[in-house]
């Protein structure tokens, strides 16, 4: 067992050291709790990000269909539009 010597710098040290020590684990908590709200945060906007990517996609795959589409509806245009003014073949 350590000695006490005359001055108590044994005593000063040790509660320099316990003051130390939950100051430290004061600091740790917060910031801790500073980490979690931060990364619940950052999950929140990935999910808003995964779902805005998803309509994105779907927008994306019906504007291919649309577009794989649209041959055979402009190859069709010229008779639609005279059967619309109602020109007749001969």
């Amino acid at each position: 067992m350590a000695r006490r010597n005359s001055n108590g710098r044994l005593d000063e040290a040790m509660a320099t050291l316990i003051t130390n020590q939950a100051t430290f684990q004061a600091n740790f908590m917060a910031l801790t709790a500073r980490t979690d709200e931060r990364f619940a945060r950052i999950e929140a906007e990935l999910a808003e990000m995964r779902a805005i990517l998803a309509d994105m996609r779907a927008v994306l795959v019906r504007h291919d269909q649309v577009l794989q589409s649209l041959p055979e509806a402009i190859s069709r245009l010229p008779e639609a539009v005279r059967e619309r003014i109602g020109f007749q073949k001969r």
